[in-house]
């Protein structure tokens, strides 16, 4: 296995031959240039060893303590300063006010997940008083949520800050209480690396041990198999492609102690076109679709790909609206030269399928992707599984469908989904009612008349879906849910006062919801 790259740990050594980096005074950060070394399987043996030896103390580190590391290392990334984002652009070439939302997402979703450590309700703490005179007697019982383990992270290439270094994954893995072992998209590593340089900061201001942290970048496949295979690891996050993630999915269920694996993969996220709404602002409707489709250049993973409707005029005239202005944009860049040439490919095996017709398709160059609009059938789709794949970019598919019952059929026929999207007006209520019912077994979230590209930072989101959407339809990448893919139960029966965690003694000075008896309460 021949695994090139830098591996950068909190705290530990000098840079230097070994590949490891000490922690830097935040005044250094923004003018140093990342300097990329060799990592060797031993190297990540050794982030990993130290990720392990970091989990007991990190998990029991107060709420408060973990919820300041990850304050902390919001104020880090923005003490970076416009450095951090001129390297981003260097390297994504996505625009500067893009990538300047993006890190205030990536500071929110820190601070969002330090609230959510200082409210206290994510331990899920259940206490069922001892009933000594019950026949037979029921001992006392008490019932909280921990971290998993070490956590191998793997970053996105379509977002390189708020699904990177420090994004959802990290962020909510740190928040359980487990150490983070990352591995950087190859699309930005001076990104990646001047973030990571941010979060050791933390954790030396912070006084938590080095091995809590560390990030690996490299080429190739190697480094990402060794990770998971790693004894330490005990979760994944991952967000990429359907086969990047099913092959680390056979890595992990492979090991001695399988481990789980929550990939975020594939998405077309089906746009539903019901009668009365498409008949009262079709031309809208298809203006909003198209603005939609191109924004990122159509790299968001809850990209509009599939639309819906019954054919007749109403649609005739969403076709054309929606060709029109996808048909005056202009190709532009797209995140990598890998990325640029797959979507390329897609777009040419849509063009030249014999059940489809191009409505518009913009013009392509080396490294850029022009929109592409294309149209087919209902009955072509339900009997051509190849029409359901996704196509990574600003192209989507148009379903004419028969009727509303040939409609449902398709949304029957569709894979797991993070999104559905339903354009409706009041008149559309029996037809979204029927849609529904099939919707809420097919995907995470479900909107009604907007489009599903931007993912709020919340409570209620859910980024997630059935697969392939997801390789765990239960869980969600986004939100504060986040956190419950890195955490288990564990209950304590009969235990003492004294040797009982904080949150399940009787005492409750920190006034965390707790479950007692059944009851929901701050007892």
């Amino acid at each position: 296995m021949t695994i090139t790259g830098l591996a950068l740990i909190g705290g530990v050594g000098e840079r230097g031959n070994d590949g490891f980096f000490k922690a830097y005074d935040p005044a250094a950060l923004a003018p140093l240039e990342p300097c990329f070394h060799m990592v060797d399987a031993a190297q990540i043996d050794r982030a990993c060893e130290l990720a392990g030896a970091a989990f007991d103390q990190f998990r029991n580190t107060s709420d408060e303590q973990r919820a300041l590391f990850l304050d902390t290392i919001a104020e880090q990334i923005i003490g970076i300063g416009d450095a951090l984002i001129e390297r981003a652009m260097l390297e994504s070439g996505l625009p500067r006010a893009r990538l300047e939302g993006e890190r205030g997402r990536t500071v929110g979703q820190l601070r969002l997940f330090a609230g959510l450590l200082r409210e206290g309700s994510w331990r899920d703490v259940r206490i069922d008083s001892a009933l000594p005179d019950r026949v037979p007697p029921r001992p006392d019982m008490r019932m909280r949520l921990i971290g998993i383990g070490p956590v191998a992270v793997f970053a996105a290439s379509n977002f390189p800050l708020a699904f990177s270094v420090a994004g959802g994954d990290t962020a909510s893995a740190f928040a359980a209480g487990c150490p983070v072992v990352l591995k950087a998209h190859s699309a930005h590593p001076g990104t990646s690396e001047l973030v990571a340089r941010a979060v050791v900061r933390a954790l030396e201001i912070c006084g938590l041990p080095a091995g809590v942290f560390a990030l690996l970048t490299g080429t190739g496949n190697g480094i990402g198999q060794a990770l998971v295979a790693h004894p330490a690891i005990q979760a994944v996050g991952f967000t990429g492609s359907r086969s990047g993630g099913q092959a680390l999915m056979a890595v992990a269920a492979a090991r001695p102690q399988p481990i789980p694996v929550y990939a975020e993969m594939s998405s077309i996220n089906p746009v539903f076109l019901l009668p009365r709404a498409l008949e009262q602002r079709g031309e809208e409707i298809g203006a909003g679709f198209a603005a939609s489709l191109t924004m990122g250049v159509g790299q968001f993973c809850t990209n509009p790909g599939l639309v819906l409707a019954v054919d007749g005029a109403p649609f005739e005239r969403f076709c054309s609206s929606a060709a029109a202005a996808l048909g005056a944009s202009q190709a532009a860049t797209m995140l990598t030269p890998g990325i640029a040439a797959s979507y390329q490919r897609g777009v040419a095996l849509l063009a030249a399928h014999q059940s489809v017709a191009t409505l518009a398709q913009a013009g392509h160059a080396e490294g850029k992707g022009g929109a592409a609009l294309f149209r087919t059938s209902g009955a072509a789709f339900l009997a051509q599984h190849e029409l359901h794949g996704e196509v990574f970019g600003p192209a989507s598919l148009l379903v004419a469908c028969k009727d509303a019952t040939e409609m449902c059929q398709v949304a029957e026929c569709l894979e797991g989904q993070l999104t559905a999207t339903i354009q409706m007006d009041d008149g559309d209520i029996d037809q979204a009612r029927r849609l529904l019912t099939t919707l809420e077994r097919k995907v995470g979230r479900i909107l009604v008349n907007g489009f599903p590209t931007g993912v709020e930072v919340s409570t209620a989101m859910v980024h997630g879906g059935p697969f392939p959407a997801t390789s765990d339809g239960r869980s969600t990448s986004v939100g504060t849910g986040a956190i419950n893919r890195f955490l288990r139960p564990v209950c304590y029966q009969n235990m003492p006062q004294a040797l009982l965690p904080e949150s399940l003694r009787d005492p409750n000075p920190a006034g965390i919801w707790r479950r007692r008896d059944g009851a929901l309460g701050k007892e």
